[in-house]
Formats: structure tokens, C-alpha cells, sequence
């Protein structure tokens, strides 16, 4: 009778339990957003080289029978001068050290578990791409995955538009980012998940004409970084946690939970399995 029991009880808790609870869900490190800027600026060097030397002497003597007088110059150059201004064009790299706050938390709300890695500091900027050399290095401990992203564009609109029929101006300021993004098994190396995301932000107020409206930055930033956390999570967990490994795993931990019982009566699903 006891053992029955304790049959019932597991089975009750296992059905009871939240999906990432009855399963060890896998650990993913998400990286700072990588990004490439073309920068182009205006340069002028000037160069100055010279040598010169000038010397002189005069000399003279009179007297009541006879007059003299001498003189000495000595001459030396080598003098150069030269400007040059135009426009350099240069690649910046780097990690920008915004955004992933959302994305941890929408993956956390998910069921998965997020690790911290460790950040990207290296000088030679060759190398930011090289993230299965990151892998390697021992940036992601204890990471299964790496969520790694690239940030492929950045728009920042200011737009000061007359409401027709009014003497009012709708002021708007808004920011479009884009990223694309590659999940990474640390082990094999494979892209379990590819996707691009993008987050999106805005402000908008009204003002009379010619009054001067200060929009809200911090504002527009927000809502990007929460709109950027929510539309990678859904990606994650359609192309990964969903309809992909993750979801196995984790069916395999409620069966485990149930005491080896499959699925109950109308939650079955069919897997086949091609050789």
C-alpha cells in the first residue's frame, strides 16, 4: 500500500512540476554583441624639414695715409615644407556592451539556464570572429551553447512632422537594431539555431510649433532591448527548445519523473527516425 503511494505521489509531482524543472535544460552563455563600423574621418599632416646656416662679418680702417675695409658672408640651406589633408578610411571592431540583459532574461523565462562568460578584450580585433577560438580558449565555462551575436545594423530616425489641420508637430525619436545570431554547440561546434532579430524603440510627443521638446533616449533604448530579448527567446525555443533537441531532452526528463510511464492519453507524439 505504501509503495503504491509513493508510485502516486511521483507521478502527481512529476505532472506538477514546471517543463524546466522535470528536466536538466541545457546551459547557454550569450556573448556581448559583436559589430564592424566603417569609420571615415579627415586627416592633415604637415612636414617640416630644414637646414640652414647664414653667417657675416664686415670690417674697416682708416687712417691718415690709407682707408681699408673687408668683408665675409657664408650661406647654407635645405629648406622643405609640405602639407598633405584628405580622408582615411579605417574598420572598428568590438563588443557592445548593451542589449543582452533581455535576452538572458526571456531565455531564463524560457526554462533554460544561462551562464555568465567571460568578456571579449582582446587587442587585435582580427580575431573577434573567431568565436569556436573563444570556445576553445575557455571563455563560456560550463556552457553547452553559446549564443553568439553580430550586430548588422543600427538606425537611429528623428522626424519632425505638422499634424494636418493643427498648429501642433508630432516630434518622434526611434531606433532600429538588427542582429543576426548563431547558437553553438560547444562540444561539436554545430549551429543548432540561425536567426536574425531585431529590436525596435520609440518616442513620440506633440508639441506647438517652434516649441522645443526634449524626447526620451533612455526610454527608446528600453523598449529595443526588451523587443530585441523577446523576438531571440522565440527564435531559440522555435528552431532549438521547440520542434529541436531541447524539447527531446526534456520529454525524456517527464517520462523519468513519471517512473517510466509514457505520455498520458492524448499527449502522445510520434518520432521517425530515418537510417
Amino acid at each position: 500500500m505504501l509503495s503504491t503511494l509513493k508510485r502516486i505521489a511521483a507521478v502527481c509531482l512529476g505532472a506538477s512540476l514546471p517543463l524546466f524543472a522535470q528536466a536538466e535544460s541545457p546551459k547557454i552563455a550569450v556573448t556581448d554583441l559583436s559589430y564592424e563600423e566603417t569609420v571615415r574621418g579627415y586627416f592633415q599632416n604637415i612636414e617640416y624639414k630644414g637646414k640652414y646656416r647664414a653667417s657675416s662679418s664686415e670690417s674697416a680702417r682708416s687712417s691718415d695715409f690709407s682707408d681699408s675695409a673687408s668683408s665675409r658672408s657664408r650661406e647654407s640651406g635645405e629648406v622643405s615644407f609640405k602639407s598633405t589633408t584628405g580622408y582615411e578610411v579605417y574598420i572598428d571592431r568590438g563588443e557592445l556592451r548593451k542589449f543582452t540583459g533581455d535576452i538572458k532574461g526571456e531565455l531564463l523565462k524560457s526554462g533554460y539556464r544561462v551562464v555568465q562568460g567571460k568578456p571579449w578584450t582582446a587587442q587585435n580585433t582580427e580575431k573577434l570572429y573567431d568565436i569556436i577560438g573563444r570556445i576553445k580558449q575557455g571563455y563560456y565555462p560550463g556552457a553547452n551553447y553559446v549564443l553568439w551575436g553580430t550586430i548588422t545594423n543600427v538606425e537611429f530616425r528623428r522626424d519632425d512632422n505638422p499634424v494636418q489641420g493643427s498648429n501642433h508637430v508630432s516630434h518622434a525619436l526611434s531606433l532600429e537594431l538588427v542582429a543576426e545570431f548563431s547558437l553553438i554547440d560547444t562540444k561539436t561546434y554545430e549551429v543548432k539555431a540561425a536567426f536574425t532579430a531585431m529590436g525596435e524603440g520609440s518616442d513620440v510627443k506633440l508639441g506647438s510649433a517652434g516649441t522645443r521638446l526634449t524626447l526620451n533616449r533612455s526610454k527608446v533604448m528600453f523598449e529595443v532591448a526588451k523587443s530585441l530579448g523577446e523576438a531571440v527567446a522565440q527564435e531559440v525555443d522555435n528552431q532549438f527548445g521547440e520542434g529541436g533537441e531541447a524539447r527531446g531532452n526534456r520529454r525524456e526528463g517527464r517520462r523519468d519523473a513519471r517512473g517510466g510511464q509514457g505520455e498520458p492519453a492524448g499527449g502522445e507524439e510520434k518520432v521517425i527516425i530515418y537510417r
